[in-house]
């Protein structure tokens, strides 16, 4: 499965089905850095934790892209390129 880049939590919300990301970006903006949840399901919260970290490190194995970047050097030239025309 494929998912495009979406660095926006609520798009990823979206995407990944996380209902309950719009109370956490609620209780962040509404209580000071590092404050405790009212109410929180801790268990729900670690169960998730666990069961998407998991889902990140099937996804990193079985992943077909290189452990490093590949086209650096190709890069490189490209900008030489873009800088040495203009």
């Amino acid at each position: 499965m494929v998912f495009p880049l979406n660095l926006q939590i609520l798009g990823l919300k979206k995407i990944f089905y996380l209902p309950y990301i719009p109370d956490l970006i609620a209780a962040k903006l509404t209580n000071v850095e590092k404050s405790v949840l009212p109410d929180a399901d801790f268990t729900f919260y670690q169960q998730e934790y666990n069961r998407l970290r998991d889902r990140l490190e099937i996804a990193s194995q079985t992943s077909i892209l290189p452990e490093a970047p590949t086209a650096k050097a190709a890069l490189h030239d490209l900008l030489i390129g873009l800088r040495v025309k203009s």
